[in-house]
C-alpha cells in the first residue's frame, strides 16, 4: 500500500515519471565552461553583463555565475527558466549572442550545458 501511494503521487504514465504539471517545463541548465588562464578576468566581466541583462528576461529564474573553488579558470553559469521556450529565447537576445561571441575565444574548450528537470522547489513562488 504505502508504494502504491508513492507511485499514485509521482503521476507517474506508462512506466515513466513525469512532473507534478506546475513544475513540468521548469528547466535548469548547467553549463560548464573552462577559461585560458589569461582570460579569466574578461570573462568574469562578459559574463557579469550577460547575467545583469538575463535576469530581467521574462521567464528568466535564476543566473548564476560560479568559478571553481580549486580551479580559477572552471565556471559553471546556472540558468533556470520556466520553460524550454523561455530558455530558447534567451538564446536569441543581443546580450546572449553578444556574450557568446565575445567569449567563445576566452575558452580552452567548447562550453558545455546540461539541462535538468526542477523538482524542488517544485512551484515558480518558491523562485
Amino acid at each position: 500500500m504505502f508504494f502504491e501511494n508513492i507511485r499514485s503521487s509521482l503521476n507517474l504514465e506508462s512506466n515513466r515519471l513525469t512532473l507534478p504539471e506546475n513544475t513540468a517545463n521548469m528547466i535548469v541548465t548547467c553549463v560548464y565552461v573552462h577559461v585560458k588562464s589569461d582570460k579569466v578576468t574578461p570573462f568574469i566581466d562578459a559574463t557579469a553583463a550577460n547575467h545583469v541583462e538575463s535576469v530581467k528576461e521574462t521567464g528568466n529564474l535564476r543566473f548564476d555565475l560560479i568559478q571553481q573553488a580549486d580551479d580559477p579558470c572552471k565556471f559553471m553559469i546556472y540558468e533556470a527558466y520556466e520553460s524550454e521556450a523561455s530558455a530558447a529565447i534567451h538564446k536569441t537576445t543581443v546580450h546572449y549572442l553578444k556574450w557568446r561571441d565575445l567569449v567563445n575565444d576566452y575558452m580552452t574548450e567548447p562550453r558545455h550545458g546540461v539541462k535538468y528537470n526542477i523538482i524542488e522547489p517544485n512551484d515558480r513562488s518558491g523562485w
